[in-house]
């Protein structure tokens, strides 16, 4: 490795039997300095050293002392006077000056990042916008690991079929809107089943008065009355699960999504403080270091939210009654046409933004900006005089020519179904070996005891 043939490494192999532990570590140090690339090329002491040796072994032997003791000497001189003082030697010092700057130049580990897309019906401009167009944008920025949240669609009443069809579906658009699985880790949430593993761990260290305080909890228990699940109360401690997992750096989440973040930060905070401090922790683990990592938000870089088209107050959603209050990422020229077409507007003339008493028109400049890729105050130069019956089909031909590549890749991706199956085994692969790993650190924590140590224990006995 240090330019040395075959035979000189063998000979310096069979020297170091016969050299003192002082002469030994001098020839071991050049060795190393060579590999290391602070000396190019193998030091002159040792090619002479190997030289020698190979011709005769008496005289190798004096050699071999003679170049040890120079080594020596040039060693202590460099110890004190900070040079290396020998010509043979020059190229060390440039060498060792670079050593810190290559160091330096060695790429940092990126962040990483965890999100994921429930598998509820399709996905509308709304779930692009919003957040997978940020994932593609910022593939070659982070550690990437996107998930489909299949085991958070079933906390309301779902119809099986659909769940596995919609899972397909979602994961087909994730590539279809060009998230790379050379880049980014795609899987489904269920195949990793540390997922439900730690959810259940976290119960037991989380306080159900967190939980009941949930915003979003409390709004979908009253529309579902008497037949909301414990999952959907749980769904937070899911969330937190899924987040912790992977010890992420950053989780990208909107205004609606941060009461969940912090309840995670919570989560782990606790878990950490409660698990994995003191001589009881170093005892179960070997280590008081804690098991979580607190994540921090990724904010997303536009603030317009997509809102829906039969309701500007309210979030564009795939859980809505109705079709028409939203785009879908799959639907046809003229059905997003149609919908834009029939969607709520008011008596007002002319197109205005950020006037809270007509929030369609504001929805509608968002939609149309995150379709134009322009800036929202460019745009309404341009339409603010406009009726509505001439913006609207501005808006629409937009929408249009912006999803038509995504529905085309889509269709060339579901032609090969085992291309798609192949990605997903693989991102489910890399996921569970990091999640796993995670999930048995908390068990350590909480003091269970693997098959493996009781296995050791009864041979032992």
């Amino acid at each position: 490795n240090c330019g040395c043939s075959i035979n000189e490494r063998h000979v310096v192999m069979r020297m170091n039997s016969h050299l003192s532990r002082s002469q030994a570590a001098v020839c071991i140090v050049l060795l190393t300095m060579a590999f290391v690339g602070v000396l190019k090329g193998p030091p002159r002491l040792l090619r002479s050293l190997c030289s020698t040796t190979t011709s005769s072994s008496s005289s190798a032997m004096s050699v071999r002392m003679g170049a040890s003791q120079r080594a020596l000497r040039v060693a202590s001189m460099s110890r004190r006077s900070n040079i290396l003082p020998l010509r043979r030697f020059s190229s060390c010092a440039a060498a060792a000056t670079a050593a810190p700057e290559s160091a330096a130049k060695q790429p940092e580990r990126k962040k990483r990042v965890i999100s994921g897309v429930q598998p509820t019906g399709v996905l509308h401009i709304g779930n692009y916008f919003g957040a997978i167009k940020q994932w593609v944008d910022n593939q070659d920025t982070w550690e990437n690991f996107f998930f489909i949240v299949d085991l958070h669609a079933i906390t309301v009443p779902h119809q099986p079929k659909e769940l596995k069809k919609s899972v397909m579906q979602t994961a087909a658009l994730y590539l279809a809107c060009g998230i790379d699985p050379e880049k980014s880790k795609i899987f489904v949430q269920s195949h990793v089943p540390a997922h439900a593993e730690l959810t259940w761990l976290l119960n037991c260290a989380t306080p159900l008065n967190w939980l009941e305080r949930m915003i979003q909890f409390k709004e979908k228990a009253r529309k579902q009355g008497e037949n909301v699940s414990v999952g959907l109360l749980d769904y937070p401690v899911l969330m937190a699960s899924d987040i912790l997992l992977y010890q992420a750096d950053l989780v990208p989440v909107g205004e609606d999504q941060r009461q969940h973040l912090e309840l995670t930060r919570d989560i782990a905070r606790r878990f950490n403080d409660q698990y994995c401090k003191g001589n009881q922790a170093k005892k179960l683990r070997g280590t008081s270091r804690p098991v979580f990592k607190e994540p921090e938000a990724l904010l997303s870089k536009t603030t317009a939210r997509i809102m829906s088209l039969q309701d500007g107050t309210n979030k564009m959603s795939k859980s809505a009654t109705s079709d028409l209050s939203r785009i879908n990422l799959l639907d046809t020229a003229d059905e997003i046409s149609e919908k834009i077409k029939r969607c709520k507007t008011d008596s007002l003339l002319g197109i205005e933004y950020g006037n809270k008493e007509r929030p369609e028109a504001t929805n509608l400049l968002n939609i149309y900006s995150a379709a134009t890729d322009r800036p929202v105050e460019e745009l309404l130069n341009e339409v603010q005089d406009l009726s509505w019956g001439q913006f609207k089909p501005l808006v629409a031909d937009a929408m249009v020519e912006k999803l038509k590549p995504i529905r085309e890749k889509y269709d060339e991706v579901t032609k090969e179904p085992e291309i798609l199956g192949s990605v997903l085994e693989d991102g489910a692969n890399a996921a569970n070996e990091i999640a796993s790993a995670t999930s048995t650190w908390a068990k350590q924590a909480m003091g269970f005891t693997t098959l493996a140590e009781i296995t050791q224990k009864t041979v032992k006995a």
